[in-house]
């Protein structure tokens, strides 16, 4: 096979310390060991090495990473939203950990939904993403993954971008998921909209179905998404494939994938 006329677009974003990529309560830490730092720790298998044996005297760089399985780029698990999953068929099931999903809904044909001209907290309706799908073209396949490229993208490495963007509702993701799609994925801090809006809009109505309702459906049919990804807009709305393979975390609800578009398979 030639792999030479493949395209790859890096749609992740890094894990990086200074940027509120999450709140405050779930940022990473990222501790740097340099090279001329990590003598001593060579000096435990090799007792009797100076530093100027080894060449310029430099060592191996080492990071140690203090962060939850949902910083950076990740994949959610069915686990993450619910204890149960496919309540719709009647027979629901113990939801998937991230180490349990299926490899084939990693790495499929996918398609962009451009939801930048939503306001903030927006919830996107089944209506939405029909019109976007028409406007495009295209007409979903089971197992297609769907990436909604929302305001948030272009906010990353503000202060503002946990709280940046639309969202994706219950009813929006349930209009996927009843066409067969596993997988889904945001540039936004999470697939619903920010909690600061949820909240107020709670709030006024006291209708606390909409908390995270949009998480919630995969209760109904079982089902991954992206958070967190980034560069959706250099992307076209067709034409690609998506490998995002999760970290196998033992009974996790999430796990950190590189997320990448590939065009020319």
């Amino acid at each position: 096979m030639d792999l030479s006329s493949l395209r790859f677009v890096d749609i992740s974003m890094p894990l990086e310390n200074g940027v509120k990529s999450d709140p405050d309560i779930s940022r990473p830490k990222i501790d740097y060991m340099k090279h001329d730092e990590s003598i001593a720790r060579i000096q435990t298998f090799f007792p009797d090495l100076k530093a100027e044996e080894l060449p310029d005297a430099a060592g191996w760089a080492v990071e140690k990473v203090q962060i939850s399985t949902h910083n950076g780029t990740h994949l959610d698990a069915p686990y993450h939203f619910h204890p149960t999953m496919n309540h719709a068929s009647g027979k629901p099931a113990p939801a998937w950990t991230i180490d349990q999903v299926p490899l084939e809904w990693c790495f499929r044909p996918a398609v962009k939904l451009d939801f930048r001209h939503f306001g903030n907290g927006y919830v996107a309706s089944a209506a939405d993403v029909e019109a976007e799908l028409a406007r495009v073209g295209h007409t979903l396949k089971p197992l297609d993954i769907v990436v909604v490229n929302t305001a948030a993208g272009a906010m990353y490495g503000r202060d503002e971008y946990v709280d940046t963007g639309c969202g994706m509702g219950r009813e929006a993701t349930l209009y996927l998921l009843e066409r067969g799609v596993r997988l889904t994925g945001t540039d936004a801090w999470s697939w619903d909209a920010p909690f600061v809006y949820t909240r107020d809009k709670v709030a006024q109505t006291g209708d606390k179905s909409l908390i995270w309702e949009g998480h919630k459906a995969g209760r109904d049919i079982g089902y991954c998404h992206l958070e967190k990804l980034s560069n959706l807009e250099a992307l076209p709305a067709t034409g690609f494939m998506i490998s995002c393979f999760p970290v196998k975390v033992k009974s996790a609800s999430a796990g950190w994938t590189r997320a990448v578009a590939i065009f020319g398979l």
